[in-house]
């Protein structure tokens, strides 16, 4: 029996116990986050345009309607009596209490194969969301007008843009 117990003993004495080192690995749990917003939304309504109104063209000059819907003339064109300008409008939907940024482009409008250049000028060259996730911007612009250009009606598009900030 004395050697028997001396056998054990040395079994555990050289067993080697199974932990692990301090300092080699450290794990954490980290955490992630997402927001899903609601896209911005452009629209023009089908009653609104930009209105240059009624004029003679003279020599030739510009007509100036303000995003207010304010006109004016230049040179050598005169408003007709009557004659009414307007701003363009929009509306802007998206994401509550967000910003975004206004850009327009100029145009041309058209009649019989004679086109006159225009500028647009927004209301603001960005706005905020009201709380209900909604806004609006009004668009005017300057029309070049040629003392060559033939009597009529005339019709154009430009281009508005938004974009969240």
């Amino acid at each position: 029996m004395k050697r028997v117990f001396p056998a054990a003993l040395i079994t555990i004495a050289t067993a080697n116990p199974a932990f692990a080192g301090s300092g080699n690995t450290s794990t954490a749990t980290g955490t992630a986050t997402a927001t899903i917003v609601a896209p911005i939304v452009l629209n023009h309504p089908a009653s609104a345009s930009l209105n240059f109104g009624r004029f003679t063209r003279g020599t030739g000059g510009t007509v100036t309607v303000t995003a207010t819907g304010t006109g004016s003339v230049g040179s050598d064109v005169t408003f007709v009596p009557g004659s009414t300008t307007a701003a363009d409008s929009f509306t802007v939907a998206g994401d509550a209490n967000r910003s975004y940024s206004i850009a327009t482009t100029g145009g041309t409008v058209s009649s019989a194969g004679t086109n006159l250049a225009f500028t647009t000028t927004p209301s603001a060259v960005t706005g905020t969301l009201s709380g209900t996730g909604t806004g609006s911007f009004t668009v005017g612009g300057t029309l070049t007008v040629t003392g060559t250009a033939p009597t009529g009606a005339y019709t154009g598009t430009y281009s508005a843009t938004v974009a969240y900030n």
